[in-house]
């Protein structure tokens, strides 16, 4: 529908994204950043239909509708900060909501306009200690990651005074679910399959040869999914390595707005990761956060970079790869066990990844299985749940989830995003344990 001049209602083109001028002194003077800000929330005011999606469009409209003039220019610009702080990055306002997004002439990125004013905040030093310790994933998980300081740190996360505790000291929610700690990382479990001189047939556009990038929370958290990735890859004849050496992907302090400790990850991780893709690997994150990152942040933050860009065409989802393979009569099929009914929730950092729900259509070939998808964010992001000020909110989102988890009466409950699975978790309090798709994805190979 055109408007005045021609101007057009909406986008008909697919959004795309300019890059991120984050080295730009402009990018952190804070007038034009605010400019910026009334601009488009002005623009979202008029808009409204994000209203459903992460807690910052309730709180701008509400900022809006409180003020003396029900517009944006009654609202204090010092709360446009309230507006900030309730983004967590979940991309999916842009992907999925947004009509006004580029080529459209109003030029609205929401979550990159966030991404800014959280890199605008952390350079005038406004972050606070617990919020850089939680984004320190690297150095957290090879202190609590020692043998005996696993134990204790897991002990401690598990003990009501204690967490009571951390609640009131460091504004970590006594009732959010903080992830274990293992004393055998993942990268120490396949340390077998580093350089490993291995062929694999190409099929489509894999290799059929994967490099495994196992993320700080696969190697210190959950090392069972890169295993059972290794197991599931395996069976189908698809050699699996291991990245010599890696740090965090950097997403915790992209969220966090500290662009400089993401490209020192960034300066890490490439130069290892663009070796291995030379060498004929694909890449394959188990974390759908850390894949996203590589595929779209990383390239959007260093356009110019030619190893981020050959790293990015590289790296792939685990389901995607799998369903890459399945089209062309790659994906073996000879499932031993039926795994009932399965509750999938699809995480907002995959489904922007705009591959399509391969993991729901990888568990729909399952026998005598039935998958029910949500595809609804969980709430969770990563640090946003287990903070003191947000976790109640981030409850009231996962609800919907959670309710229809109980509703469909599954045997089997997950999500791609392992923290999304525990946030789930957290609002069931059955007793009941999310499993990784990928998990069932090897009960069900019986291997």
């Amino acid at each position: 529908m055109a408007g005045p001049a021609g101007q057009r209602e909406g986008n008909l083109e697919a959004p795309t994204r300019h890059a991120i001028d984050w080295k730009n002194p402009d990018f952190y003077n804070e007038d034009k950043l605010f400019h910026e800000l009334e601009r488009v929330f002005d623009l979202c005011h008029g808009c409204r239909r994000c209203v459903s999606l992460c807690d910052s469009f309730p709180t701008l409209f509400d900022l809006v509708d409180e003020s003396e003039t029900f517009e944006v220019d009654g609202v204090d610009k010092k709360d446009y900060w309230k507006v900030v702080e309730q983004c967590y990055l979940c991309d999916m306002c842009y992907m999925s909501k947004c009509p006004y997004t580029p080529p459209h002439e109003w030029n609205i990125d929401f979550p990159h306009l966030m991404l800014r004013a959280k890199a605008v905040n952390f350079k005038k030093g406004n972050t606070s200690a617990r919020d850089k310790m939680l984004t320190s994933t690297d150095t957290l998980g090879k202190l609590a990651g020692i043998p005996v300081v696993s134990g204790i740190v897991n002990a401690a996360n598990k003990s009501a005074p204690i967490r009571k505790m951390m609640d009131k000291t460091i504004g970590i929610h006594a009732d959010a679910v903080l992830p274990e700690y293992t004393a055998k990382p993942l990268r120490k479990r396949l340390a077998d399959r580093r350089n490993i001189n291995a062929e694999g047939e190409a099929v489509g556009r894999t290799s059929g040869k994967v490099a495994l990038f196992s993320t700080c929370y696969g190697n210190y958290n959950e090392p069972y999914i890169g295993e059972d990735i290794v197991a599931v890859f395996e069976h189908n004849d698809i050699p699996v390595t291991i990245a010599e050496k890696e740090q965090c992907c950097g997403m915790p302090k992209l969220e966090l707005g500290d662009l400089e400790s993401v490209e020192k990850a960034k300066n890490a991780n490439i130069p290892v990761l663009v070796k291995l893709v030379e060498e004929g690997w694909d890449i394959v994150a188990p974390v759908p956060s850390c894949a996203l990152m590589f595929k779209q942040e990383l390239p959007l933050m260093f356009p110019d970079d030619a190893d981020v860009q050959k790293v990015a065409a590289a790296i792939f989802d685990p389901f995607e790869y799998l369903m890459i393979r399945h089209k062309e009569g790659k994906l073996k099929t000879d499932f031993k066990n039926p795994m009932g009914k399965i509750a999938y929730h699809a995480a907002c950092h995959q489904r922007v990844q705009n591959v399509g729900p391969k993991t729901k259509e990888i568990l729909e070939l399952l026998p005598d299985s039935e998958v029910t998808y949500i595809e609804r964010c969980s709430g969770h992001d990563g640090t946003y749940a287990v903070k003191s000020e947000f976790h109640e909110k981030s409850m009231k989102i996962a609800r919907p989830v959670v309710n229809k988890v109980k509703q469909a009466e599954v045997d089997h409950y997950g999500s791609d995003c392992a923290m999304a699975g525990h946030q789930i978790e957290n609002g069931l309090k059955d007793g009941r344990h999310p499993e990784h798709p990928m998990s069932l994805l090897r009960q069900a190979y019986g291997i």
